[in-house]
């Protein structure tokens, strides 16, 4: 059955385009190799116009009452609650995850829709006496101006929500510029934001393959018109971007990659953190920028929790998102695959045994077995690199100050987790960890409600809660002298 939502034009300026050269290039299922669809493979050309249109509409955008705004925003919400189905399975056909997983992404959408709508009616300002006597000082928020979204591939429709809803609700306009993996599923966003009611230009999408996707990049980062760069990817890929966008001073958020460490002390739950490591670690086949890369376990335990694990590993079902049961799916690419081998050999070669797993699961398809080492060390690779994929290395460690150190020792600073029961741990180990989310006894961080966001060079800018608004707003200080009071 033809998905409806499943669309094969670009939408710039209110309207479903090709691309101004015509070309066309193929989206696939990670899980078959099979083609779920085409889009256009837009070029510098094409993204010009996505900003002329943004930019157009930003003026009137911008003087529309929030309470207007927000109704619009409400609408989006209720058309992708809706449309929950149709995008969940859209999700899955391009991206991989199983159903249940997308069903959650797809829910995150109107949540971040609705947040936003209600945030953007409390955008105040101050008043006050400043320096003179005959003066007052009025201090006030207003939009940067056009925004460009770049979005990645393993959540492609909640990092879409999350960057556009904070920016729309500020009086942004947007350019969108998914992954070239995972096009699809951001045409079928701006579907049901046209039948929202969103002005002509307010929402622009464009797609691009591997080929023109440098050319693209540079263009919104080297464009004096886009105002603020809002990125989720990779390190490497995060710095070039703020690179690009230095001469035209644009502000940037960047939440880049990740290499998060999960602690089990002695004193946890052990049924809660073994729980808590498969959900950090195999959600999305391990491909989430938050996800556990190096988990540690007190020595005390180790041997328990990794039977546990074990037992957990071995009962997870490993097939295509859209089949029954399924809960875990492909990695997006063979590419992926490739690098978690990478990892595991390396690991291998220094010494870890390969408790399960170790391999792919066959020449053809994007699969991954997950994959479980013991004897692992801080010269492995995975110590040091996100692997991104369904590869848990569990790492012993004696004491406290032993593991903060090493959980500390990298260049990365986005999520970090720890199971503890003692009280005063909890608070030392939660303040001690260098990065900007932490889970205590959690271990699903994310939510419109909070600061999503990493330090070091895991980027900056925050997404979520009031935080986020800030990042796309100025600071307008107006000071009214002259005044007989």
């Amino acid at each position: 059955m033809t998905n409806p939502l499943s669309l094969s034009k670009m939408y710039i300026n209110g309207t479903w385009v090709d691309a101004q050269s015509g070309k066309m290039f193929d989206v696939t299922n990670p899980a078959t190799g099979a083609k779920v669809g085409a889009v256009p493979d837009a070029n510098v050309t094409d993204v010009d116009a996505a900003i002329t249109a943004a930019q157009a509409a930003f003026g009137p955008w911008k003087k529309m009452a929030a309470k207007d705004r927000a109704k619009i925003m409400h609408k989006w919400a209720d058309l992708i609650d809706k449309n929950t189905e149709e995008l969940a399975r859209l999700l899955t056909s391009e991206q991989g995850k199983p159903l249940a997983e997308a069903r959650s992404e797809i829910s995150a959408g109107p949540r971040s829709l609705q947040w936003f709508a209600e945030e953007g009616r409390r955008v105040l300002g101050e008043y006050g006496i400043p320096h003179k006597t005959d003066a007052r000082m009025m201090v006030g928020r207003q939009p940067v101006g056009v925004v460009a979204a770049i979005t990645p591939w393993n959540f492609p429709v909640s990092m879409i929500t999350r960057k556009v809803a904070p920016a729309l609700a500020a009086g942004c306009t947007v350019v969108i510029k998914p992954a070239e993996d995972t096009p699809l599923c951001a045409l079928a966003l701006a579907k049901l934001a046209e039948d929202a009611g969103f002005p002509k230009g307010v929402i622009n999408v464009v797609t691009c393959s591997l080929d023109n996707v440098v050319a693209v990049g540079q263009k919104l980062c080297g464009d004096a018109r886009v105002r603020k760069i809002s990125f989720t990817g990779s390190t490497e890929v995060g710095r070039i971007l703020v690179r690009q966008s230095a001469d035209t001073l644009k502000r940037v958020s960047m939440e880049l990659g990740g290499n998060a460490p999960f602690i089990v002390f002695d004193s946890a739950d052990v049924t809660s953190a073994v729980d808590g490591i498969m959900t950090s670690k195999f959600r999305n086949a391990g491909q989430t920028c938050i996800c556990a890369n190096r988990i540690y376990v007190q020595q005390g335990i180790f041997d328990q929790v990794v039977a546990a694990l074990e037992t957990k590993i071995k009962a997870l079902k490993v097939g295509p998102g859209d089949v029954d049961g399924v809960n875990m799916g492909p990695l997006i690419n063979r590419a992926a695959v490739a690098k978690v081998q990478t990892h595991v050999d390396d690991a291998r070669k220094h010494g870890a045994k390969i408790v399960l797993g170790g391999a792919a699961m066959d020449g053809t398809t994007s699969f991954y077995q997950p994959t479980l080492a013991v004897n692992t060390n801080d010269q492995m690779i995975v110590a040091a690199e996100e692997t991104f994929g369904p590869f848990a290395a569990v790492f012993p460690f004696t004491d406290e100050a032993e593991v903060m150190a090493r959980a500390n020792n990298t260049i990365y600073g986005l999520a970090a987790y720890f199971y503890s029961n003692d009280l005063g741990q909890a608070f030392r180990v939660s303040e001690g960890l260098e990065y900007g989310m932490v889970g205590v006894n959690e271990a699903l961080l994310s939510s419109e409600a909070v600061p999503v966001g990493g330090v070091k060079q895991s980027g900056y800018g925050r997404e979520g809660g009031h935080w986020a608004m800030e990042d796309f707003m100025d600071i307008r200080y107006v000071l009214m002298g002259g005044l007989k009071i």
